[in-house]
Order: structure tokens, then C-alpha cells, then sequence
């Protein structure tokens, strides 16, 4: 899975940005605000006004409109051209005017990312680990975080065999034909539906499925399951081991929600060394 996302052949790149663009097609202002509030709880800020915000692999450009709205400056970018296109129209809808800049990058080019310098807040998330080299492009993007600033990212859990299992899943998808694509959709939809029934059964509620939490950050369920199924690249790591890798770098926890050993991403927020 240690592969330059640079030389990784189309047939096996699942292609986000098609999706991000369906994905604006449902954009309204409950979402925005649902991703806005979002943000400010992990930073634990309630609004980033004179901070510079850099959104690596910025998808539907969604959170780097939420950090618009709460006063930063934002450079976003992104590996896949149609996500530059579902940014720049999302900002074209919403922020015309906004002192915010959108181009085409990827984490992994080490002479552009040293051109873009640093920012107070790094955000990516669950984007590191579909460049098929999850711990250089962590490290890629801690170098962009200014002292004192903060790396909020979200890596997908590492569920021992399953996760083995969903990668099988993914390969397949992003180098299948249309109908098994959709074959692979259905399953998936059928069996995230089967695990919410079984859950509500069992009285466990929803607030830790990936619908909930799809729903709680503003995305939607129907581009999600598109983007969980066909999300290739796909690499994991567990709670200890992304600690472990950046504090080993100076960095310091400071906000962590997990999946709880669950399908899905942990969130990470790390101050960078250097502040006062």
C-alpha cells in the first residue's frame, strides 16, 4: 500500500472528487452550520479570526468554508482535480469574496508543500490515509503547522482482520466495472442498515454509528457510503500508534474522539511545539 499517489495508476484511485461534487448538490446552510460547530469544538475555539487555516485534501471545500465563516484565512487544496472543482464552487455559492485560496497540491510534493509555509491550523480529515503513504503524509502535514499552532486530522481506525477485510473491499470497487460497483454499494448499504437495526435493538442508541457521526459533521450518509465503500487508498492505525507518531515529534494531545474501537475515523487535535 506504499505507493506515491503521484505513480498510482487511475484504475486504482477511488475518485473522490466525483463524488464531492454530487456531494454539493445537498448543501445547505443546516450543513455548514452543523460543520462549523464541528470545528470550533475539537479546536476549542470559537472563532479563528487572524489565524491561517490550510486545508489539506479539502474534498467538497466544506470545512474550509466553515473556517472562512469563523474568520481565518484559508488555502485549501487538493490532490484530485474535480475536488478543486467542488471547492471552487462551493465558494463561488457561498464565499464569492472570501480571503481564500484554492489550488490543485498533493501532501506527498515536498517542494510544493515547503513553498506553502506555515499555518496556525492544519486540518485534514480522513485524507492522510488514502495517499497509499499515510505516515509521510502525516509527517508532511505536522511540518506545516506553525509553533504553537494545531494538526487536527482523523486517520481511519485499525480493526485488526476487518480492516484487512475493507481494504479487499475497496481494491475491488476502484478496479470493478460499473455493475459490480453498484453490487458493492448495495452490500454495503445493506449491511450498515443491518448494524443501526441490530444497534437499536440492543438499546445502544446511534450517537456513535458513522451515520451519526456523518450527520453530526455535516456530511451526507448516501456520499459518504460511496466514499467508505470506493475510498481507495485505504490505510489504518490505531489511537496509540498516530500518538505515539507525533508526540514522538513534539507534538501534544489535545483533543481526541475516537470510533470506540468502532468502523470509522479517530480525531486528533495536537498543538504544535514551539508556542509560548
Amino acid at each position: 500500500m506504499a505507493v506515491d499517489e503521484r505513480r498510482r495508476s487511475a484504475d486504482e484511485r477511488f475518485a473522490f472528487g466525483e463524488n464531492w461534487l454530487r456531494y454539493l448538490d445537498v448543501v445547505d446552510e443546516r450543513r455548514i452550520a452543523d460543520a462549523t460547530a464541528s470545528l470550533t469544538a475539537a479546536l476549542e475555539a470559537g472563532d479563528l479570526a487572524g489565524r491561517t487555516f490550510l486545508d489539506v485534501g479539502c474534498g467538497s471545500g466544506l470545512f474550509s468554508l466553515a473556517a472562512h465563516r469563523l474568520g481565518a484565512k484559508v488555502h485549501s487544496f487538493d490532490y484530485d482535480p474535480a475536488s478543486v472543482a467542488a471547492c471552487e464552487e462551493l465558494r463561488r455559492r457561498f464565499a464569492p469574496h472570501g480571503d481564500w485560496t484554492i489550488e490543485r497540491g498533493s501532501i506527498l510534493d515536498d517542494d510544493h508543500m515547503r513553498r506553502l509555509g506555515r499555518f496556525d491550523v492544519v486540518y485534514s480529515w480522513g485524507v492522510l490515509h488514502h495517499t497509499g503513504e499515510m505516515w509521510r503524509a502525516v509527517d508532511a502535514a505536522a511540518r506545516l503547522v506553525a509553533p504553537g499552532g494545531a494538526l487536527y486530522i482523523a486517520i481511519y481506525n485499525d480493526q485488526g482482520l476487518p480492516s484487512r477485510l475493507w481494504w479487499k473491499v475497496k481494491h475491488r470497487y476502484v478496479r470493478s466495472g460499473p455493475l459490480a460497483r453498484g453490487a458493492l454499494l448495495l452490500s454495503g448499504g445493506t449491511y450498515f442498515g443491518a448494524r443501526r437495526l441490530v444497534g437499536r435493538l440492543a438499546g445502544e442508541g446511534d450517537g456513535g454509528s458513522p451515520r451519526a457521526r456523518v450527520r453530526r459533521r455535516g456530511m451526507s450518509a448516501r456520499h459518504d457510503l460511496v466514499d467508505w465503500i470506493g475510498g481507495f487508498p485505504f490505510e489504518v492505525a490505531t489511537p496509540e500508534q498516530v500518538f505515539g507518531h507525533l508526540r514522538g515529534r513534539g507534538f501534544q494531545l489535545t483533543f481526541l474522539r475516537t470510533c470506540k474501537g468502532r468502523l470509522g475515523c479517530n480525531e486528533y487535535v495536537f498543538a504544535a511545539p514551539g508556542g509560548d
